[in-house]
């Protein structure tokens, strides 16, 4: 194998790797022509910055390989434009395109396993090309302008709604960072023991359904999914009781499906901290140990949250106190509607 295609993890495709390096091409529109300090010298940056901006979007280094594109110069220079500016200093920039890499990452794989099953069906029917590579070329052609622009409509629509956000769940004045939510988690029950029991197909289609359920059932409350691992979930709302009923959506959806495993939630309200796409602080922690102690198929809920609950719509019922890891002694409440 080539060893600038091993290290970006691409696949061996020949001893000129050259199939390889045309659907390269296709997607990346251009070919390696520049190296590192190559990069540095026509974007007017040091060489240090460009080795950080570059470890940021997630990629290894190259010293002196000619693994870099007139793009990835282009890049490098309009980041630097906006620091240069005024607008971010250099660490803000680095964040920013930290966040970049790691969300385009997983998008990128994302996309990948989704067109493979597409690039199979194309091979084995009457739009064969004769090749996987030949086929692929042919879905990126068709595939990657709409898809781009889409990328871009989807990043304006999320940005003006984080932004919204700030202000519609009570950012603090003081610190920006910091909002009142509810937190919720979504938990399969034994899915390690069930994942033992399944083929590799079997794991990632019960994933894929227990994702695509959540997120829907999130976003039909106007909440938001702000990581998933597999098995569990985690979500955030701007009321209790838009909480309340996310989780009520998941049960009938997840826990009421004879063909899915069970599912636990628990809820946790407060302030919590905003950074790096992630929440932190004790709702998200509390939400998180609230699932180890609910019964299969049920909701429980701290105190702070049962309080939020209107009196006249729900009624709730404390649980006996039991050690939560972090916590101490907790008495979970169980809530339901009148």
């Amino acid at each position: 194998m080539a060893p600038d295609r091993k290290r970006r993890g691409l696949p061996d495709t020949g001893p000129q790797g050259a199939p390889g390096e045309q659907l390269d091409h296709a997607i990346l529109r251009s070919d390696p022509a520049f190296n590192a300090v190559e990069v540095a010298a026509r974007s007017g940056v040091t060489i240090e910055q460009t080795r950080r901006l570059w470890r940021a979007l997630g990629f290894p280094e190259f010293s002196g390989e000619k693994a870099y594109t007139a793009a990835d110069i282009e890049a490098v220079s309009t980041l630097m434009g906006f620091v240069d500016s005024g607008a971010v200093d250099f660490d803000t920039a680095v964040n920013l395109t930290r966040g970049v890499g790691q969300t385009m990452a997983r998008l990128a794989d994302w996309e990948v396993s989704t067109l493979v099953s597409r690039v199979e069906e194309m091979e084995a029917g009457d739009e064969a090309t004769g090749s996987r590579i030949g086929s692929a070329m042919r879905l990126i052609d068709e595939i990657n302008p709409p898809f781009e622009r889409l990328l871009v409509y989807a990043w304006r629509r999320h940005l003006a709604a984080a932004v919204g956000r700030i202000e519609a769940m009570g950012a603090k004045d003081e610190d920006l960072h910091t909002i009142d939510v509810t937190v919720g988690f979504a938990d399969l029950v034994s899915f390690t023991a069930l994942s033992n029991t399944l083929d590799r197909d079997e794991i990632g289609d019960l994933v894929e359904v227990f994702e695509s359920r959540c997120q829907d059932v999130v976003a039909r409350y106007g909440g938001r999914i702000i990581k998933s691992l597999g098995d569990s979930v985690l979500f955030v709302t701007n009321t209790a009781e838009e909480a309340v009923g996310v989780a009520e959506g998941i049960i009938n959806v997840i826990g009421r499906d004879p063909k899915m495993p069970d599912v636990r939630l628990g809820l946790a309200s407060g302030p919590v901290v905003q950074r790096l796409g992630d929440i932190f602080g004790p709702p998200v922690n509390m939400a998180a140990r609230l699932t180890q102690v609910a019964r299969r198929n049920r909701l429980i809920v701290d105190q702070n949250t049962a309080d939020l609950l209107p009196d006249e719509e729900w009624e709730d019922r404390r649980l006996p106190a039991r050690p939560v890891r972090g916590f101490g002694l907790v008495e979970p409440v169980a809530v339901r509607r009148r």
